[in-house]
């Protein structure tokens, strides 16, 4: 007989080929459940900036402020027109009646617009312009020159452009409006002239802020990093943030970290928590939230009363009597017999409680007094927040 022994290196090819292949499988099926630490927090420094200037929108076809009425907008009027070297200190500018200062025609308004993170000179930003005065319309105006300055008082971006806005048709009976048309958008109507400096080649940590600060999701991110990484350069110093060291393999390169970090996927843990809207009746419930064991009733005492009133006449022909109202009056009560107790038993899913809750055939108002009530006796372990 012949005896065929297998040589110890092929049998080592073999499992490394096997455990190979099993990385592959395992890699290709999705984090189902798990969001990109990208999605869920921010790199500090990175970061938009509020920009916020007062200019004028001109070319209103009727709908702008009243110069008689908007002292503020008279005055910017007439400074824009002696900067541009045209005298309009004149009695009769001042006092409106001048055609050349027509009224009507233009409108002050406050310019908004966001500065994006690492923008460059000459980068082009959208504006919003929203008057301040008594105009009816920015429809099919033009937004003049307007510099935008930041939190600390520089100029940052200046914007110029078509104010696109919504509009207002009335009549003597009916009246149309679409949007909002005393506030219009300029589409890349800002140039950005003012970089805000920012070097993120020379960095030597990273800080990564959370959307919704929480214990066990910083921790999350920082062993995700670290699993990555290959080494403990990530720790949370808070709730909100996670302190990443950076790698000397990627010093002078954050870029490159934070590309590769962004995209690492980490299950965020969440506070249970129910959010009540009475307004409009609305219900949200994290999947954390649980029941301890309690039982729920829930049925509305319903009086209805109908009155019925006859006429009362006598007989023809008849020589007495006199035609009277009769009241008829129906009481119904119902005190709601088919409503049921439900009993939820102790740990109780998000879906259990809803199911459990249908089945009493209960409206959302409904539902909404009874999580207060269960959170009123201490079975419900989840907070309420009431909108």
């Amino acid at each position: 007989m012949n005896r065929v022994y297998a040589r110890p290196f092929s049998v080592f090819k073999g499992l490394i080929a096997i455990l190979s292949a099993a990385a592959v499988l395992i890699a290709g099926v999705p984090a189902y459940g798990s969001s990109r630490i990208k999605d869920i927090a921010d790199f500090e420094g990175v970061r938009d900036n509020i920009l916020i200037g007062y200019g004028l929108v001109v070319g209103l076809n009727g709908t702008g402020d009243g110069l008689d009425n908007s002292e503020f907008t008279k005055q910017s009027m007439i400074g824009m027109l002696e900067r541009l070297g045209v005298n309009a200190r004149s009695a009769n500018l001042q006092a409106g009646s001048n055609p050349g200062l027509k009224a009507k025609d233009v409108a002050a308004v406050i310019v908004t617009a966001r500065l994006p993170a690492f923008a460059r000179q000459g980068t082009k930003i959208d504006v919003t312009a929203s008057a301040i005065g008594d105009a009816t319309s920015l429809l099919g105006g033009t937004l003049l020159v307007t510099p935008l300055i930041g939190a600390d008082g520089e100029v940052y971006a200046v914007g110029q452009g078509q104010v696109s806005s919504g509009y207002s048709a009335a009549g003597a009976a009916a009246s149309v409006t679409k949007g909002v048309p005393t506030s219009g958008r300029v589409a890349n109507g800002a140039v950005v002239e003012r970089e805000v400096g920012a070097d993120m080649s020379n960095m030597e940590s990273v800080q990564i802020s959370l959307r919704n600060p929480d214990f066990t999701t910083a921790r999350r991110i920082a062993q995700a990093v670290n699993a990555y990484l290959g080494t403990e350069v990530a720790r949370p110093t808070d709730p909100a943030t996670v302190r990443v060291v950076v790698p000397p393999r990627y010093l002078g390169n954050t870029v490159s970290l934070l590309t590769d970090v962004e995209q690492l996927r980490v299950q965020p843990d969440q506070i249970a928590r129910v959010v009540v809207d009475n307004r409009t009746g609305t219900i949200v419930m994290g999947e954390n939230v649980r029941i301890s064991t309690v039982a729920i009733a829930q049925g509305n005492l319903t009086i209805r009363i109908t009155e019925t009133p006859q006429v009362s006449q006598p007989s023809p022909f008849s020589a007495t009597g006199q035609t009277t109202v009769v009241n008829r009056t129906d009481v119904q009560v119902d005190e709601g017999p088919d409503k049921k107790l439900a009993v939820l038993q102790d740990g109780v899913t998000l879906q259990q409680l809803v199911d459990g809750l249908n089945s009493l055939g209960i409206t959302p108002t409904d539902l909404i007094s009874i999580l207060q009530a269960v959170k009123a006796a201490g079975a419900l372990q989840a907070d309420i927040e009431v909108m």
